[in-house]
């Protein structure tokens, strides 16, 4: 993991309300599927400070629009979580 890369997981999983509040993620396409336990703890402004280029939430669903790099984050934050 590249130091951008675990900064940038890391700022992401913090925008998603931190390790306790996710019970899923994976990576879709350019999307960073998520879900989590409490959506009230999810910050969308600091998702899109972390390099999001959208937010989508959907209950318990959040999708983070992250491109083709995705993959790579997602690998990334697996090694944080």
């Amino acid at each position: 993991m590249s130091a951008n890369g675990a900064g940038q997981a890391a700022a992401i999983l913090a925008g998603l309300g931190g390790v306790g509040n996710i019970d899923e993620i994976e990576p879709c396409t350019t999307r960073l599927r998520s879900l989590v336990k409490e959506p009230s703890r999810v910050d969308a402004a600091a998702l899109r400070a972390a390099g999001a280029f959208g937010v989508m939430m959907s209950g318990r669903v959040v999708q983070v629009v992250i491109g083709p790099s995705v993959d790579t984050l997602a690998s990334d934050l697996e090694d944080l979580m």
